[in-house]
């Protein structure tokens, strides 16, 4: 399996790792970017890696052990919201910290996994597994106004309406169970774009937002970074960030950018700095050689520094 890491260069000239410090990827997925970023923590640098997929996890973990021999691995199979907490049980307090939000191409390429309506599959899309609601489930038993407010806040769908009117009919005449069959559904109701975009493109990506509370987990994230920064403005230790430390999220969509700009713009507030001037966004050569950056904006960060805090490594 193959991950390219998006925006690489932006990520190390925003991060710039250096040996020692504690580098946190809050979705670690394949690797891509804790590969990247390993071997410029050696010697004595530590890499967190957080997924809620336990697949992930282990691919990752071997390949920065392979990026950079010798390096510590941190492995939590957890979700983001988690991970603040997760680093402060073990006594850690990370330098850096990488959100790439964009869904794995693992997941998008395996039809199993049910998030893609190019290839059939079960109509799943759980990031965790072992997760209780799959999105079939979410089909099945949602009211019907409840099934167009999440299409229409999570996915950003002007059909939402007419979209969760059409599956109630449909679910009365068989489970809806597949993405074959959710997608042909959506597509019966909404029309094509002119972009060309799929019609069942905001519907999915509703659905699988609802699915892994990914917003809610997001913005979880980001309070617990806005609070550290509240307490480096005041000279005191932080819970799991690290005195200035740098912090980079990687949105592919408004709904993530939204919350992003909101609490770096607070940590800037509090003193931070600004290290992508607003955002950034890839090169044309990156996007022509890897189409799903096309829309990935970066927001970067640099906590206040606070001489009374530690980093601690235990």
């Amino acid at each position: 399996m193959h991950h390219a890491p998006v925006m690489p260069r932006e990520i190390l000239a925003h991060l710039a790792p250096c040996p020692g410090q504690v580098y946190t990827d809050a979705t670690a997925g394949l690797g891509g970017h804790a590969s990247l970023i390993a071997p410029h923590l050696l010697p004595g640098g530590t890499v967190v890696l957080c997924d809620l997929d336990p697949g992930n996890l282990r691919h990752a973990s071997a390949a920065v052990s392979l990026a950079a021999p010798g390096i510590r691995v941190v492995a939590i199979n957890s979700n983001f919201a988690q991970l603040p907490h997760e680093l402060a049980s073990r006594g850690l307090h990370t330098d850096l910290l990488l959100a790439d939000l964009g869904v794995a191409s693992v997941h998008l390429d395996h039809a199993e996994r049910g998030f893609s309506f190019m290839r059939d599959g079960p109509l799943d899309m759980r990031l965790n597994p072992e997760a209780p609601m799959t999105a079939a489930d979410f089909v099945a038993g949602l009211p019907e106004n409840e099934l167009a407010r999440l299409i229409a806040e999570y996915g950003e769908e002007r059909a939402a309406k007419a979209v969760a009117r059409k599956l109630v009919q449909e679910r009365a005449n068989g489970p809806i169970n597949t993405t074959a069959r959710l997608a042909a559904v959506v597509r019966s109701v909404v029309r094509p774009s002119p972009g060309g975009v799929d019609p069942a493109t905001r519907t999915f990506q509703a659905l699988r937002i609802a699915v892994n509370d990914e917003i809610g987990s997001l913005e979880a994230l980001l309070a617990a970074a806005v609070a550290d920064a509240s307490k480096a403005a005041r000279a005191e230790p932080g819970d799991w960030l690290a005195p200035g430390a740098r912090l980079a999220f990687i949105a592919f969509h408004s709904l993530e950018d939204r919350p992003v700009k909101l609490a770096m713009s607070q940590i800037i507030a509090r003193g931070g700095q600004d290290l992508t001037r607003g955002h950034a966004t890839p090169a044309q050569d990156e996007v022509s050689e890897n189409p799903r950056a096309r829309s990935a904006k970066l927001r970067a960060v640099r906590l206040p520094s606070c001489s009374t805090t530690e980093n601690h490594d235990v």
